[in-house]
């Protein structure tokens, strides 16, 4: 395959196609290479073509909440007050930079989804 910006949607199929076809090959340098080279290229076009926009901040919690088992009660721990936990669950209080900087640094979630209007 003649490796090449990809410009077109036939062009990324193409591309996926052959990653697909090379992905489970014995790593020769050629094949890991051309293989490194190809996801950078499909990586390009899709950040440009098909981006993914961020999480709500709300559902981006209560996703990260059931990856960790954590209940209410648990979140509550973490923000300081279980009926501030409520509300800001139920989208009738706003997080507070106080708040965004305890879920990121206890939970891990990155504060350019926090910070993030919804």
């Amino acid at each position: 395959m003649e490796i090449k910006v990809i410009k077109t949607e036939e062009q990324y199929e193409a591309t996926l196609n052959r990653v697909e076809e090379i992905f489970d090959s014995t790593k020769t340098s050629e094949t890991a290479d051309e293989l490194e080279l190809l996801t950078v290229l499909i990586e390009k076009y899709e950040n440009e073509y098909h981006p993914i926009s961020l999480p709500d901040p709300i559902e981006a919690i209560k996703f990260r909440m059931d990856q960790m088992g954590y209940r209410q009660k648990d979140l509550a721990k973490v923000i300081g007050l279980k009926s501030r936990t409520s509300e800001i669950l139920n989208r009738k209080r706003k997080l507070t930079i106080d708040v965004i900087r305890k879920l990121h640094d206890k939970l891990g979630i990155p504060t350019d989804v926090l910070i993030k209007e919804y």
